[in-house]
């Protein structure tokens, strides 16, 4: 990829996207968390153990080139995306625990990402030319919490300024994504062909799974269908830009990052079919929970 795009373009799309994380949170977000513990539990199990297994068995049942495979941990052990909320909002899921959960699953992720991802580069016994460096991984989350806590402070003090910028935010954020996504299949052309063919069937079940599997566990232990739809969307729709830019900038692989950029066109089609099926056979007199401010 260009070299601006990735030095210059990668760290600020992700830092405009998290400050739009932060725009949306509040205190109350993470109080809400230890007050509603059944459905933030479940989902970060299936997010942090399930899928991840689910990943690596895909990875290992169509015999994934190291690099592509690498590319799918990565992206497993990503938290949730920014429109996760959205979609959730679309599909009548209760967005106050979205919103919750993407907090709290970005904290999570500085500790589960390089264990996961250092596990896939063990597996492929790929030390040697893939590494993830400690102080590069810091770097990284104090990407993610600078951004998200300014965002927090600019909503608690100016909150009708936030309110206004959390559609320019969120539109901002899906063309940042849109153009890396453009980026590295344009850096990756000679390949792409070859890469689609190899991961465009992995991704795209594993987003089917992980769509499934987040409404569905949820729902058989007894979270609400609102809940369970917001599950399902902050699970199956993952943060692929904070997953490109470790691939590209610490791990120092475009290759890597092809997985995140073929997800991230898949999981907006997948998303929006999953949501309008399953949102038609969620009662819709279940009550969603109030946000807590």
């Amino acid at each position: 990829m260009d070299s601006a795009l990735t030095t210059i373009g990668l760290p600020i799309a992700l830092g405009i996207i998290m400050f739009g994380l932060g725009l949306d949170l509040t205190v109350g977000d993470f109080r809400r968390v230890l007050r509603n513990p059944r459905a933030v539990t479940i989902a970060l199990a299936c997010q942090l153990v399930l899928l991840p297994l689910v990943c690596f068995g895909l990875v290992v049942v169509f015999d994934l080139p190291a690099l592509l495979g690498i590319g799918m941990l990565l992206l497993a052990a990503s938290p949730g995306g920014t429109t996760a909320a959205l979609f959730s909002h679309l599909f009548r899921g209760d967005v106050a625990l979205n919103i919750s959960l993407t907090a709290l699953n970005s904290v999570v992720a500085v500790v589960t990402l390089p264990l996961i991802t250092g596990a896939a580069i063990a597996w492929y016994d790929r030390q040697d030319d893939v590494s993830m460096p400690l102080v590069e991984i810091v770097k990284v989350f104090a990407l993610i919490i600078a951004p998200v806590t300014l965002g927090m402070l600019v909503r608690a003090r100016r909150p009708g300024f936030a309110e206004r910028m959390d559609r320019p935010v969120r539109a901002g954020s899906a063309a940042i994504l849109a153009i890396l996504v453009i980026g590295i299949l344009v850096d990756q052309r000679e390949n792409v062909s070859d890469y689609v063919a190899d991961i465009g069937l992995v991704a795209a079940l594993f987003c089917a799974a992980s769509l499934v599997i987040g409404y569905a566990v949820p729902r058989a232990l007894g979270v609400s269908g609102p809940q369970s739809i917001s599950s399902s969307m902050e699970i199956g729709v993952h943060n692929s830009t904070l997953a490109i830019f470790v691939a590209v900038e610490v791990l120092d692989s475009t290759e890597i990052s092809v997985p995140a950029a073929v997800y991230s066109i898949i999981m907006f089609v997948f998303a929006a079919l999953w949501g309008s099926w399953v949102s038609r056979r969620v009662a819709t007199d279940e009550p969603v929970p109030a946000r807590v401010g």
